[in-house]
């Protein structure tokens, strides 16, 4: 939704969060000062099995007492494309792996944050390994219906799933034509 210019200054480095600066004129020719965030990039795989169940993991971090269904995903690493990350991603956080992936969409939705979530489909996946979470990081993968689902995004238990992933789950559970699309989408 625009990237950061490149006049901008970084004034602060965190962990997840720069802030930058610039100067920005106005239309009647005065000046103000303009900030935006950039965020580590990130991507959101929808996970299917061979037997048609999508992989969600209902997750435990450090900063929250609460724990919280998603899918999987995370931070992509400096150095990484955006398909490497959900590979990575994929096999540390549930020892799954797939040769089928499809990019469905590229989520940019602000304009005070650089940052981009790239949504993959991830189908016929396999497990091949054990788990290699970080550690502020607690997983249990589960496997839920197509319904299910959508179900479970619709109704907000399933926390973290951008908005364009979101809208396609609601206008799935109420239009059978959308809700093809979407199927189709997801398992090819």
């Amino acid at each position: 939704m625009g990237e950061i210019p490149t006049q901008a200054k970084r004034v602060f480095k965190g962990q997840i969060f720069d802030v930058y600066q610039w100067e920005q004129e106005m239309y009647d020719g005065t000046k103000e000062i303009f900030e935006k965030l950039r965020r580590s990039y990130t991507v959101e795989i929808i996970a299917t099995t061979p037997e048609g169940k999508i992989i969600i993991q209902r997750q435990e971090q450090p900063d929250s007492d609460i724990a919280f269904l998603s899918l999987v995903g995370g931070r992509i690493e400096e150095g990484e494309d955006p398909l490497e990350a959900a590979h990575r991603e994929m096999l540390e956080e549930t020892g799954y792996a797939s040769e089928l992936w499809t990019h469905l969409d590229t989520y940019d939705g602000s304009n005070k944050v650089d940052w981009k979530n790239f949504i993959y489909a991830a189908r016929n996946c396999e497990k091949i390994s054990e788990q290699h979470l970080d550690p502020g990081e607690r997983i249990e993968v589960l496997f839920v219906t197509f319904d299910e689902f959508i179900e479970l995004v619709d109704s907000h238990q399933l926390k973290r799933v951008c908005e364009t992933i979101r809208e396609k789950c609601i206008r799935a559970k109420y239009d059978p034509a959308s809700r093809e699309a979407f199927y189709r989408m997801i398992y090819g």
